[in-house]
């Protein structure tokens, strides 16, 4: 056990590793080592930041408080914390249960961690964080919260209202990130198009994305988590004019036929979905969509679910996940709709519609050979360095495997003519 260290353990999604970052600034300037998901835990403090969304991450987070809980019985460390959703959401019956940690905080209130270890929050570092990513890329958290009542979703019950962050406070923050490197942005919150309304009772993403490219250093904006309903359409006016806002959007669609998205309460039909992605298409040519669907929702027929395949195939998303319903507890679903679609079923489902992405994916992937894309260079590995183009997101999407050829320098952008192509990733060589 190393004193004066803290170990810090980020769980979920990538709105919890900005937490967890402005925590470790917070840490370190009060005099603490720090280490992010260390390898070994040997800090005399460990703090989780769990994620509560479904339950296989629920799972996963209470296991990894139990396996710390359990060292901590054993003398290996000396103080547990855990934050963040899943103590948000389950406070009180996770303080009766595993009396091992120390203190829960919620999702918000992480800054009162400080106080109890006798040191203060200091609010000149407000916008400032450790980087955990690799110090080319970050994450933007452009808001808080979620307005929207979608049937299946927990995430109001563990965020709150909707919040956005003044956009002078987000300049001020992509500035401090291009200072330390950072030259492409992730944009994310629970919605990203909803951004404004709170704040400035109008839709403000397309003038903050609009300002955030004009920051000197920023090369590339990356959006994600958009939100079909009251789309705000002068984004695409911005997306087209401006070489470093990347053509991508992340706009979780989940359906397609009518009755399923009524009972999900998605505030969108069928139409008014096939013309948004048609006008995305038509005023930024060459975007890559990425979307998620659902199997298994609660009322979902087999008709249902056939509209779903068609829909993916008429589309042809360039990218697409898929994840399983889960019944979650105090959602509209939980309370309002029984559970009737058995797991294999919506297993199967899953696993039919994937197959079909990956046809999807194959072709677009083949369609590519022989072009030209600024790459990103992320890391190496044994035979390739690894990197991404503008349609491709840190984690989730393809990764272009570049020859070895010459010495590439991370961070660093070139122009990489795609060579071969398989589903899920390219090759290319680096053009002189």
């Amino acid at each position: 056990m190393k004193k004066n260290k803290i170990d810090i353990i980020t769980l979920g999604c990538s709105k919890n590793l900005v937490d967890s970052e402005q925590l470790m600034k917070q840490f370190i300037a009060n005099g603490y080592q720090i280490e992010h998901d260390p390898p070994i835990i040997d800090g005399e403090i460990v703090v989780v930041n769990t994620c509560g969304f479904i339950g296989d991450a629920q799972e996963e987070s209470i296991n990894m408080i139990l396996e710390l809980g359990a060292a901590k019985k054993s003398g290996k460390i000396a103080r547990l914390f855990v934050m963040g959703c899943l103590s948000e959401r389950f406070m009180k019956d996770l303080t009766q249960e595993l009396p091992e940690v120390d203190k829960f905080y919620g999702k918000f209130n992480w800054k009162e961690m400080l106080n109890d270890l006798g040191k203060s929050y200091n609010q000149d570092l407000a916008v400032d964080r450790i980087l955990t990513t690799p110090s080319h890329y970050a994450y933007l958290k452009i808001a808080e919260g979620c307005n929207r009542t979608c049937s299946y979703c927990a995430i109001p019950l563990i965020t709150g209202r909707y919040q956005s962050r003044p956009i002078e406070e987000l300049i001020e923050e992509a500035k401090i990130l291009v200072k330390k490197g950072v030259k492409e942005f992730q944009l994310i919150a629970q919605d990203l198009t909803y951004y404004g309304l709170d704040r400035y009772k109008r839709l403000a993403l397309p003038e903050l994305v609009e300002r955030l490219s004009d920051v000197p250093g920023v090369e590339w904006i990356r959006l994600h988590y958009g939100y079909p309903a009251q789309f705000p359409y002068e984004l695409l006016r911005v997306m087209r004019e401006r070489e470093n806002v990347c053509k991508y959007m992340d706009i979780a669609l989940q359906h397609i036929s009518d009755p399923m998205l009524q009972l999900m309460r998605r505030r969108i039909k069928k139409e008014e979905t096939y013309e948004l992605i048609e006008q995305i298409r038509k005023e930024v040519p060459g975007i890559h969509l990425r979307t998620t669907v659902m199997t298994g929702h609660p009322g979902e027929t087999e008709q249902d679910f056939v509209e779903l395949v068609e829909f993916v195939k008429k589309v042809k998303f360039e990218r697409l996940g898929a994840f399983i319903y889960s019944h979650e507890q105090g959602t509209y679903s939980h309370k309002h709709y029984i559970d009737d679609i058995p797991q294999e079923i919506k297993q199967e489902r899953l696993d039919y519609i994937m197959r079909i992405q990956e046809g999807i994916s194959d072709e677009i992937s083949h369609n590519k050979i022989g072009q030209t894309y600024k790459t990103i260079v992320d890391r190496e590995e044994e035979d390739f360095y690894i990197g991404r183009t503008e349609f491709d997101s840190p984690e989730v999407d393809p990764e272009v495997l570049i020859r070895k050829d010459k010495q590439l320098t991370f961070g660093d952008f070139y122009s990489v003519r795609i060579t071969d192509a398989q589903p899920f990733e390219l090759y290319g060589e680096i053009l002189i």
